[in-house]
Parts: C-alpha cells; structure tokens; sequence
C-alpha cells in the first residue's frame, strides 16, 4: 500500500509485517515483539485492563491489531515495535537479575545506561553467582530462550573446597533429592586444583533458583564461587565482568532454534 511505513519485528519469528503484508497480530504477541514483556504475562496486563487499543479497553488477548496503525498504550504510555536488542553480558557479583523498582541492590538493568531502553535478563544467577546472562527487550525471544521444553544447555564451573567423591559426582550426575525437587540428571566434570579445591563443570537442561548451590551442598560440597560460561552455543569466553556485547545473528538463530552445538538442531 503506497505510503505505508513498514514495521520492525524482530528477527527469528514469523514474517515481519511489510508494506506488501499489513498482517494483524494478536495484542498479547504485540506486546512481547514490542519488548512489553513475555505474551503470559500480557495476557495479565489486558486481563487487568491496563492495556488500551486505539483509546478502548480490550476484552481479550485474542484481540488483533494493526502494528503500524493501531494505538496501544500500557498504563497510559505509548508502546510500539522497536530495534529488537539481544545482549550477552558478564553479570559481576552482587547484581541481582530482578527489575523490580523496590529493589535496593544493584540490578543487571543498572548497569546499562538510560538510554538502551527497556531492557530485562532472560533467566536469573542468583546475587552471589556471576558470568553469562543474557539481556533483552524482546519479550518473545526471552520466552523461548527461558522456557526448559526447548532443551537450551547451561554451563556452570563451580569452585569447591576438596576432591570430590567418586559417589558425589554420581549423585550429582544422576539427580539429587533436595526436599521439595528432584534434580535433572546433568554431566559433571572435576579437575583438581593444586591449593586442593576443584573444579567442577556441570551442563544443565534448565536450573531452578540456586539449584546448583544446593545440589552441591546436599552432596557435601558446598559452592565457594559459581559462574556460568555458556547458554546454548553463546558463551562467556573474555568477556570482562561488567561488560556486555551484541550477539551474532547466528547466536540469536542457534537459541531460537534450541542448539546446544554449532550446526546442530533441536536438543542435544
């Protein structure tokens, strides 16, 4: 349609909406192209009547619209699609991975400046971990990526005090009961360090709240240090603490994707 701008969407989705395809969108899948937050917690937005379109109250988050010409606003305040942002960035110790505005500890979002926007980290490390975290105002991205049924691998090197058992790295390879969970099976590597600490190299399929830290405790080794390394095929590598970069397209394809290796698809 001649004069009609085109819309930005973010790469790895369905086609983008062009001047040669006006398609419309279901509000709640808006919100989270437009970086709002994830379509589940959309669907809250509008079912609290906090989402407006064109100046009305939505009933539902089936609702459709237009992304370059429908007005939609969000506590009073514009939202639109933007230059999707995909970072990863060296989360340094003490940063807590919450957006809350309560929160009086230094956030992952403060260490960016005003000017990126809004921006949000996919997953958590908890105050006292550090290393790989990745950053975004792509709420549909961030829901894939986050989301365990696909299977994205999480690396974490744990320094422990001692040399581990040969029966607590089978515990922890083989799932440990923690009370409330039971833990995935996961692969565990030890290398020994000469001051007599070790090591260890766990690769995870999905990590709950201070999983690892308590998976070591349970098999008599408490963590001293924790750090993620690599997410799918994105890794930390000499990324500096506190410091960020873009990723690579094929690192934002790899984790759309659910690639846990290069040129290998689906879960590893």
């Amino acid at each position: 349609m001649p004069g009609r701008r085109r819309a930005r969407a973010p790469r790895g989705y369905d086609a983008p909406v062009t001047e040669d395809a006006p398609d419309l969108v279901r509000l709640n899948r808006f919100l989270a192209l437009a970086g709002v937050c994830s379509r589940r917690a959309a669907d809250d937005l509008i079912r609290d009547g906090r989402v407006r379109v064109d100046g009305a109250a939505v009933p539902e988050s089936g609702v459709k619209v237009d992304p370059v010409t429908s007005v939609v606003t969000v506590d009073g305040r514009r939202v639109g699609l933007q230059e999707a942002v995909h970072l990863a960035f060296h989360k340094p110790k003490g940063v807590v991975c919450t957006n809350a505005d309560g929160e009086r500890r230094r956030r992952v979002i403060d260490c960016f400046p005003r000017s990126a926007g809004r921006l949000y980290p996919v997953g958590r490390l908890d105050a006292d971990s550090t290393g790989l975290i990745l950053v975004t105002n792509d709420g549909g991205f961030a829901e894939k990526v986050a989301h365990p049924k696909h299977g994205i691998e999480k690396i974490y090197e744990v320094l422990v005090k001692g040399r581990p058992t040969a029966d607590a790295l089978g515990r922890l390879r083989e799932g440990v009961h923690l009370g409330d969970t039971e833990t995935s099976a996961c692969r565990v590597h030890a290398r020994p360090l000469a001051d007599g600490g070790t090591v260890l190299t766990l690769t995870l399929g999905e990590g709950k709240n201070r999983e690892i830290r308590r998976m070591c405790a349970r098999v008599g080794y408490p963590a001293l240090e924790l750090r993620r390394v690599r997410i799918g095929t994105v890794t930390l590598g000499e990324l500096a603490v506190g410091a960020h970069r873009p990723l690579a397209q094929r690192e934002i394809d790899d984790l759309l994707a659910g690639r846990n290796q290069r040129g290998q698809g689906g879960r590893s």
